[in-house]
């Protein structure tokens, strides 16, 4: 079972990047408050149906999955643990964020 669900600040703009295979990739920094303190989480967001206006500062929620990529960087072949979002929205979006959270239930306890 791999299933993310991820409510955070967006610590930074998001980074909209056109890939070479013409899918579009938004990476977003979400920091969430965990039992020790906070934690800075990568994710990458692949075809967004829309770009959205959002900046540092806005509350999201997440739904996705854990994946490990493998890349060619300067030093070689280098590795990045992130979260692959299925869907994102802004939290203030109340009913649109509770389904979010709705379909990861539902996706555990498919498991």
């Amino acid at each position: 079972m791999n299933v993310v669900y991820l409510q955070g600040h967006l610590s930074s703009d998001p980074v909209l990047r056109e890939l070479s295979s013409g899918s579009r990739l938004l990476s977003l920094e979400v920091t969430t408050s965990t039992d020790s303190g906070t934690a800075n989480v990568p994710v990458a967001w692949f075809d967004p149906p829309t770009i959205p206006d959002w900046g540092a500062g806005v509350e999201i929620a997440v739904r996705g999955y854990v994946k490990r990529r493998f890349y060619r960087g300067a030093a070689g072949t280098q590795s990045r643990t992130e979260v692959v979002a299925s869907e994102v929205c802004e939290i203030s979006r109340r009913r649109q964020a509770q389904r979010v959270l709705e379909r990861a239930v539902k996706a555990l306890d498919a498991s």
